[in-house]
């Protein structure tokens, strides 16, 4: 099978590459670093356009991959605008990048690349950058009438405006952001590790100093009490209370016999388990007769009384209702 050979390597080595684009840049150039693999030339933001031409002609950069924007509030010039270039015949990426605010405007690259026209409306419209030049300068991401930059860093995470879908008119409606809670910031932190900061009620895990040293007051003898008073401490190691004679167990020989007492023996059938039974126990002579049977309380004579009774009223009562 053939080996296939390519023109551009797997891995270009960004070795001499700041040097010689640092040199053919000349006054144009600002600053130029390698960070992380990469060669980063920092210019002028008047000459961005000339930079970027030098680069793609002079030195095989054909490709304009993205345009992006970064938000430094603390400098004099917030914005940073980021071009990002690939050579297709060295396989090798090249970051240049300018800084400017939201009023100075920044040259055009539509005029090299068209694909710019669209990288930089996006610039606009998330961080406000205006670019010279550029005839179709409008927003692309966000909404018609949307109010501010969102990518800007003092721009509220919330907006200024909601959208929603009213059934009551039957189209989307914009709305002042009304929020149902307050905003909340997390801090991500462990809660394994712990807050560094005070939490309420934090306050009640302090431990409270100690008591001060008591004196003694003086008594009508004159003398006082000096003997220091009890506090809670350390708990005190006790030796553990043992039971060295029967007497202080409850047990002994009277115990032992109380215990040996046999009450009825069991009875013992076939197949049942030695010295258990089936849990009848034998008769055993008490010298008590067994008392008999109770009569039936119909012989009674008290019984037969009130029944005779019973019948004379029923009998009344039926005779008067006839």
């Amino acid at each position: 099978m053939a080996t296939v050979l390519h023109s551009a390597p797997r891995f270009s080595s960004s070795e001499g590459v700041k040097d010689r684009l640092s040199a053919a840049l000349g006054d144009m150039l600002v600053a130029a670093a390698e960070e992380n693999g990469e060669v980063i030339l920092t210019v002028r933001r008047e000459s961005i356009e000339d930079a970027l031409r030098l680069l793609r002609d002079e030195h095989a950069y054909q490709q304009l991959m993205d345009i992006a924007g970064v938000d430094y509030p603390q400098r004099p010039e917030r914005f940073e605008v980021v071009y990002m270039l690939l050579s297709l015949t060295r396989n090798h990426r090249v970051i240049v990048k300018l800084s400017t605010d939201e009023h100075k405007p920044v040259p055009t690259v539509t005029t090299l690349w068209p694909n710019a026209g669209w990288l930089e409306r996006e610039a606009f419209d998330l961080f406000g950058v205006l670019f010279e030049g550029n005839t179709d300068l409008r927003r692309i991401l966000t909404d018609y009438g949307f109010e501010g930059h969102p990518f800007r860093k003092d721009f509220p995470l919330t907006g200024y405006q909601e959208l929603r879908y009213s059934e009551e008119e039957k189209r989307v409606v914009y709305e002042p952001v009304e929020l149902p809670q307050d905003f909340r910031n997390f801090d991500f932190m462990s809660p394994w590790e712990g807050a560094n900061y005070v939490l309420p009620g934090d306050e009640k895990s302090e431990v409270p100093p100690p008591a001060p040293n008591p004196q003694g007051v003086p008594e009508p003898g004159g003398k006082s009490d000096t003997k220091e008073p009890e506090t809670r401490g350390a708990p005190r190691t006790d030796t553990p209370k043992t039971t060295d004679t029967p007497e202080e167990t409850g047990a002994g020989r009277a115990t032992d016999k109380k215990a040996a007492e046999h009450v009825a023996p069991a009875e013992i059938s076939s197949g049942s388990v030695s010295g258990q039974g089936d849990a009848n126990p034998d008769p055993v002579e008490t010298g008590t007769d067994e008392p008999g049977a109770p009569k039936p309380t119909e012989d009674r004579p008290t019984r037969k009384s009130s029944a005779r009774g019973s019948k004379a009223a029923a009998k009344q009562d039926k005779d008067g209702e006839n």
